[in-house]
């Protein structure tokens, strides 16, 4: 059931009865409706930073981090996702929300239907967020000594956000960050009925937001994927980029942030405040 209009989607089915009378006070529900939900998810959020915070604390060693074992990864990655993606994604939240309330004679279970599409929506990050880890995990199990940090560590570091700096201007960045830019009408246009509807459209977007923001993410690893400081700061890079009206100028000037910091990172990794540099955390260790 795709391709509804707006208006077909948003009005309730009452062909052939009178319309009820609305009650006083009806009007105002909406609204509060809007505002605890992303009020829920703000402070989900916000627990998503104290569990990653915590689980993350002492293991930040820069571009060289080490990742952990399967099951430790998957929940700071998660705790991860909740804290950096919950913020810019509430808009699409509220507006399915509100679609499953306006279409109540449709499907009435408008709460679990909510709670499941934010699970498909993390279930996609988690599926990149795997992906990542494989990946990483097999660049570390060859061995290569033109990877390490004292070799051309930093130019591949430095590499991978140049990538993402380029990224940011292609036409398949511009169709995903449309898609997250515009709720209703990816809501519309991608509507299911049901439970499992409200599952796979909770993938969906979070496939368009992994196309939208994985290099980005990409560059988190290259900095340091447990450094709290860098969490925030591609979570910034995030927000800004779906919320700000001015899309061509947020676009672009992500894109020139992404190439003076890739190219300081290759060139002059010392100097990139906040930036862990690896041979400093191994003599650290010595030291102690």
């Amino acid at each position: 059931m795709t391709g509804r209009s707006a208006r077909e989607l948003l009005a309730p089915r009452s062909e052939g009865r009178a319309r009820a009378p609305r009650r006083r006070g009806h009007a105002w529900w909406p609204r509060e409706i809007q505002l605890g939900l992303v009020a829920l998810l703000l402070g989900l959020a916000a627990v998503g930073w104290l569990v990653a915070d915590d689980r993350m604390r002492g293991m930040d060693m820069g571009p060289a981090t080490d990742l952990g074992s399967p099951g430790f990864y998957v929940s700071a990655w998660v705790a991860m996702m909740a804290g950096m993606m919950f913020p810019s994604a509430a808009p699409m939240v509220v507006v399915f929300a509100r679609v499953q309330r306006a279409r109540r004679e449709i499907d009435s279970r408008r709460a679990a239907a909510t709670a499941v599409f934010v699970a498909g929506y993390l279930l996609a990050w988690t599926a990149f967020g795997l992906a990542a880890y494989g990946v990483l995990e097999l660049l570390r199990s060859l061995s290569i000594d033109a990877f390490s940090w004292d070799a051309g560590g930093p130019y591949l570091a430095g590499g991978v956000i140049l990538a993402g700096a380029v990224y940011q201007l292609t036409p398949l960045k511009d169709v995903c960050l449309s898609k997250c830019r515009s709720p209703l009408a990816f809501v519309t246009g991608h509507w299911r009925r049901g439970v499992g509807g409200a599952l796979r459209m909770g993938f969906e977007h979070g496939a368009y937001c992994v196309g939208c923001c994985w290099a980005l993410m990409a560059s988190l690893f290259a900095l340091g994927v447990m450094s709290l400081g860098w969490m925030v700061f591609v979570a910034a890079l995030i927000a800004a980029e779906k919320l700000l009206p001015w899309k061509r100028a947020a676009g672009g000037g992500i894109a020139l942030l992404l190439l003076v910091l890739g190219l300081a990172v290759a060139l002059a990794p010392e100097r990139v405040p906040g930036l862990t540099l690896p041979d400093h955390m191994q003599m650290t260790a010595q030291g102690e």
